[in-house]
């Protein structure tokens, strides 16, 4: 029995054709159905240049000739077919025939939900119901990606977070995660866990960042419903879940995207345009209605069905320019003769256009690495239209200074200074990601010089200087506690070091800025605004060190900076906050500064909120035993100033507890 039946519509096609259609998700690939009673799969596949489609697979013995497929309707390019009896599991693929050269493949579903885990290549019939229990989360989330509240986020590679200790080296599935990463993050204080890539992808190794499935999440770690078990878990401890998302290149597997009916469908034809030779992959293009909503589709699919909470673009610098990853005479310049892809260009600000008005509580995250403008601007006053971008440039010089001795350190704080001469030009994430620990360039720790206690000492002064920076902030997982390897893949991070008192105090210290970070609105109310940050001292080349204020929107309301500095809404944090400032201090040098004065702009008793060199932390317990009180000499160009001790390769925070 072979019924021709679906549930595509002919405005379905006229909209796809167009490129309009964001919810192929409901349309094409596999889905239960019950027909006249009869109840099976219908089967959908866009392959507008085959001449023969069948469904294969564990239901038809893998025969091609058992359920050929119908076109909708001539040259819509969609086929289509219901098949009785296929229930959920079922594992199948499209049987394809181009017409040109009757070349022949068998084709995994663009739009399956499910795949086999693999090796395995086989897509399958799954349906994604789940009963969420996050209600509370999702009416609040506005406020917790508001571009005025704090984001600390925990970037985090499943398959190596935890492993199980048995012979196997077993990673953890996603329930198993859910038992134990939600309190792990709530107890350190992270806001957001950021996932790197969980579409389903052919090779391990490629950390996800070769994706074949943009609608499935990957099968290594359980089922569809297992991944939103672990988002639901994680949004009831009220932790916000992002998603890195990959819709720049996709590998050349025989099973995914690419050649996919004998054409170059989902890419382009001219490798100068459709190959991209940095990662041996293949580019989508962009230019093709059919392309763009495939991969907007793509985006609104996890932030509805799957409730993330966000998305980080990734590569999106590849995207933009025709020349990335290409020598001269390996590219094709625009009509204009420039190397922007103007396609690129016009997809990104239809993508954050159409899921900002379907979902105006998310975050749509750009990894963007060079000096495009306007990438985390409107796109109605000519930006791209991203929420945030990651701040490149403020982490390669940042790590580059403390790398230097700090006996030279003095001759480079325009690297530290630098970054606040454009930190207000996009909203920007400070990160400290996966990238930074692998492939040669040593772990956090091993970067930093100096003795073992020298390196924890810098380690930690580095962590308060992104807190205290403004941006929002980002961390790659087992920094917090400080390994001395690289991040492997293959094994789990190096939990027998939190045993140790340095690794614990190193991480007791990422505790303690991130729940002071959330307590205090001036470290991240004008995170966008230049009005929430001022130097108090910039050239002290003399003992090298940096003072600067932050300050909460005071008179200003959240929600007026929210509509100045990008995209964002700011439910919960409209209210006219008070008049706060912070007071952060960095000493650069394992010299103790005594007697160091620094100008304040108010008289009263400041309280040492955060001193990196507190014991606890594995430091040398100096400071100013917990708060000090202003005088009335001016200083830095305030009228009054404090007199501190200054503990070595060390940050603190100060703040105005009392007024006179």
């Amino acid at each position: 029995m072979n019924l021709q039946i679906g549930n595509i519509t002919e405005d379905d096609l006229y909209l796809f054709k167009q490129g309009k259609h964001y919810r192929l998700f409901d349309k094409l690939g596999s889905h239960l159905t019950n027909w006249a009673d009869v109840s099976g799969t219908t089967f959908s596949v866009w392959a507008p240049n085959a001449k023969y489609v069948s469904v294969i697979g564990s239901f038809n013995h893998w025969n091609p000739d058992m359920h050929p497929m119908t076109q909708k309707s001539n040259n819509s390019g969609v086929w289509e077919v219901f098949v009785p009896d296929v229930e959920q599991g079922a594992t199948y693929k499209y049987h394809i025939i181009s017409c040109y050269n009757n070349f022949r493949v068998d084709r995994g579903d663009p739009l399956a939900f499910c795949w086999e885990q693999p090796p395995q290549t086989a897509s399958k019939v799954w349906n994604l119901d789940y009963s969420w229990a996050d209600t509370e989360w999702m009416k609040h989330r506005a406020a917790h990606n508001s571009l005025t509240a704090p984001m600390a986020i925990y970037e985090i590679h499943l398959g190596s977070w935890r492993r199980k200790k048995n012979a196997d080296n077993a990673m953890l599935t996603y329930r198993e995660m859910a038992e134990c990463l939600p309190a792990y993050i709530s107890d350190l204080g992270f806001t957001h866990v950021e996932f790197m890539p969980l579409t389903e992808h052919p090779f391990y190794g490629s950390w996800g960042y070769q994706t074949t499935g943009y609608f499935a999440a990957t099968s290594r770690y359980g089922s569809p419903q297992d991944l939103m078990y672990l988002i639901d878990r994680l949004h009831q401890q009220g932790i916000g879940v992002i998603l890195d998302w990959v819709p720049s290149h996709f590998p050349h597997d025989a099973h995914g995207l690419h050649y996919f009916d004998g054409t170059f469908l989902f890419e382009h034809a001219d490798p100068k345009k459709g190959f991209q030779p940095q990662w041996n992959s293949y580019t989508f293009n962009y230019g093709r209605p059919e392309v763009r909503a495939f991969l907007i589709s793509s985006a609104i699919f996890w932030l509805e069905k799957y409730h993330f909470d966000g998305l980080r673009v990734d590569a999106v610098a590849s995207m933009l320019y025709l020349d990335y990853g290409r020598q001269s005479g390996e590219w094709i310049p625009n009509e204009y003769g420039g190397n922007e892809n103007l396609e690129a260009v016009e997809f990104l600000k239809l993508l954050n256009t159409e899921v900002y008005e379907k979902y105006s509580d998310v975050q749509l995250i750009a990894e963007e690495s060079t000096a495009w403008p306007m990438v985390s601007r409107p796109c109605y006053l000519g930006g791209l239209g991203f929420g945030m971008k990651w701040n490149m440039g403020w982490m390669h010089d940042t790590l580059d200074f403390f790398a230097i001795d700090p006996l030279f350190r003095t001759y480079h704080l325009d690297r530290l200074t630098f970054s606040l001469c454009y930190a207000f030009n996009e909203n920007f994430i400070l990160p400290f990601s996966h990238d930074e620990v692998v492939h040669g360039k040593k772990s956090l720790l091993e970067k930093m010089p100096g003795d073992q206690w020298q390196k924890f000492a810098n380690l930690r002064l580095l962590y308060g200087v992104m807190y205290a920076h403004p941006g929002k902030k980002l961390l790659f997982m087992g920094s917090e506690f400080g390994p001395w390897r690289e991040w492997d893949h293959d094994t789990s991070l190096d939990w027998d070091l939190t045993q140790r008192a340095e690794h614990a105090g190193l991480q007791y210290w990422l505790q303690d800025l991130n729940h002071r970070y959330r307590r205090e609105a001036a470290l991240y109310e004008m995170d966008f605004s230049a009005e929430g940050f001022e130097w108090v001292n910039c050239r002290d080349i003399e003992n090298t060190t940096l003072s600067f204020i932050r300050r909460s929107a005071g008179s200003h309301t959240s929600s007026h900076t929210s509509s100045q500095y990008g995209r964002a809404n700011s439910e919960g944090f409209s209210k006219t906050s008070t008049d706060e400032a912070i007071l952060i201090i960095c000493n650069f040098t394992p010299i103790p500064r005594h007697n160091f004065r620094v100008g304040v702009p108010i008289a009263g008793w400041w309280q040492e909120l955060l001193n990196s060199d507190a014991a606890i932390y594995g430091g040398s317990g100096a400071g100013n035993l917990g708060r000090i009180e202003s005088l009335a000499i001016g200083c830095d160009q305030h009228p009054y100033s404090l007199t501190l001790l200054l503990p070595p390769l060390a940050i603190l925070f100060l703040k105005c507890e009392s007024t006179r």
